[in-house]
């Protein structure tokens, strides 16, 4: 089989699409890094910001071992800076990579302010693994 990024990586949903985003905790959709016959080594965060209207919409990571107890996820465990997305951020793209050692991560969104409208923000979440060394 081809090493190409159809075959070697995985997508899955991180933050469902919503309506505005208003002010609270949206806690995003656990990622079971163990998936099919693999354990996939690194994941990386696709944080899509649509219209932002007013509020600041902080995206986190937490990461478990047993999807069950949650914690932060440590800046060593990270590549990249977690985004904090406000008005000036329309349609933007976020990487942020978590290269840590738990089974199960996920991507929180924080909306924090006095949001009427607040935004719209979504992620997903690719799983690879380790490229092969020639």
């Amino acid at each position: 089989m081809r090493r190409t990024v159809y075959n070697h990586v995985k997508a899955f949903t991180a933050i469902a699409p919503a309506g505005n985003r208003l002010a609270g905790t949206v806690t995003g959709l656990s990622v079971d890094r163990n998936y099919g016959s693999e354990f996939y080594t690194s994941v990386m965060f696709v944080v899509h910001s649509g219209v932002i209207t007013d509020g600041t919409h902080t995206v986190t990571i937490e990461h478990s071992d047993d999807d069950s107890v949650w914690d932060t996820a440590p800046v060593n465990d990270l590549q990249g800076s977690l985004p904090v997305i406000v008005a000036a951020d329309d349609n933007e793209l976020f990487e942020l990579g978590y290269i840590g050692s738990k089974r199960y991560v996920r991507c929180n969104l924080v909306t924090s302010g006095a949001p009427v409208t607040g935004g719209f923000v979504d992620a997903i979440a690719l799983l690879g693994v380790q490229p092969v060394r020639r």
